[in-house]
């Protein structure tokens, strides 16, 4: 099998006139872009952001023009961006990198920038552009929220990685039950499913587009997995509870989260309650992800579940959220988003409880929203029997 993960040409081409029609609407000349996500989406570039900006041009009409510091200028071309490029020697320099683009891009008449830049930034840029009306706007984040056919592609190989990963704890944990022995920590246990995660992506990929997190996840057992976002720690997993594989990866730099929450041993009556009730909230909240729905609408359906059963005191978090280039994004699927679902979107859904001193359970699928009904891209199994061990 090999499986690139480069977006083509036209890819770009077809992302760019989203963008530019959105502009069109709003009345701008170009767009100065510096999320290190945004330029991704718009050049293919990907790299690891600190205080030198990569910043993207985008302008109407006219050419694409990639800024980076000279320490980037071969990445860029290696990675094959798909702008022009533009260098600037070192930061913050006697020009600012902005001053270096602006004496090579002509001065548009009305231009925004990300909500996402820095006030210093915004600041710059405006001193480099005298002449250009100067706004904040969120012109890309509507356009990357509803997918093009290539991104699902990446998405789907994603997903069957991150599944594949969730098999492979599952079979580390399954050895050390036969063999007698200390079950693994939570951090063997999560360096195990990362690093395999990794070794099948390079085997069966080319031009692996290398991103901060391709494969990562947290993994904890028992009472620790009643936190959340905790981090793997030294405790060794035990008979008779349970735990938390919470993992995911990115391919062609496009996210998926696959999590599920095992048992070690024969369940009891209030595992099984626990499990039970979040698997029926997921299921529930999963089939809501309809097209004309609301981000709101599908969280209250979702959530009412575990409410109804008698545990919404052990509530933490919201149904899930968008996912794409960035492992969380928008829209949001939590009670204060309006945001109107559509075909193209990629969430998770992901419920959860969490008893302190006990245990947490929850279980995320990534899935997209179609045209008909939603579709999980992950594909693990959620039923009880598949996750007793």
């Amino acid at each position: 099998m090999s499986f690139s993960q480069r977006l083509p040409v036209s890819f770009y081409e077809t992302a760019r006139e989203r963008v530019r029609t959105a502009m069109y609407d709003l009345g701008l000349d170009a767009l100065l872009l510096d999320d290190p996500l945004d330029v991704a989406y718009l050049t293919g570039f990907t790299h690891f952001p600190n205080e030198r900006p990569v910043a993207c041009w985008l302008p109407l009409d006219g050419p694409v023009v990639l800024l980076v510091p000279d320490l980037e200028r071969e990445y860029a071309a290696d990675q094959g961006a798909q702008a022009e490029i533009a260098v600037y020697p070192e930061f913050p320099g006697v020009r600012s990198p902005f001053e270096v683009l602006a004496a090579q891009v002509p001065a548009p008449g009305a231009a925004a920038y990300a909500p996402s830049t820095s006030v210093g930034r915004a600041d710059a840029i405006a001193r480099a552009f005298p002449g250009t009306r100067w706004r904040s706007a969120d012109v890309l984040g509507p356009v990357r929220q509803r997918k093009l056919p290539e991104e699902v592609v990446l998405h789907e190989e994603a997903a069957r990685i991150a599944d594949a990963m969730i098999a492979a704890g599952v079979e580390l944990v399954r050895e050390a039950l036969a063999a007698g022995g200390e079950l693994p920590t939570e951090t063997e246990l999560a360096a195990h499913v990362i690093g395999y995660g990794s070794r099948l992506m390079y085997a069966e990929h080319t031009d692996v587009v290398v991103v901060p997190m391709l494969t990562g996840g947290l993994v904890y057992g028992g009472p620790n997995s009643a936190q959340p976002h905790r981090l793997p720690g030294g405790e060794r997993l035990r008979r008779g509870e349970t735990f938390m594989l919470s993992l995911g990866c990115a391919v062609g730099g496009r996210f998926v989260e696959s999590e599920r929450t095992f048992v070690i041993g024969e369940p009891t009556a209030e595992q099984i309650l626990y499990y039970e009730t979040v698997r029926e909230a997921q299921e529930v909240g999963t089939q809501a992800l309809l097209a004309g729905g609301t981000c709101a609408e599908a969280n209250g359906r979702c959530l009412s579940v575990i409410r109804d059963a008698g545990l919404g005191e052990y509530l933490r978090h919201r149904q899930g959220h968008g996912i794409g280039l960035g492992f969380h994004e928008p829209p949001w699927l939590e009670d204060g988003d309006p945001t109107v679902l559509a075909p193209g979107m990629i969430l998770s859904s992901e419920p959860g409880v969490y008893v302190p001193g006990h245990a947490g359970y929850r279980i995320s699928d990534t899935v997209l929203v179609t045209e008909g009904e939603p579709r999980r891209l992950t594909a693990y199994s959620r039923e009880l029997s598949d996750v007793v061990i």
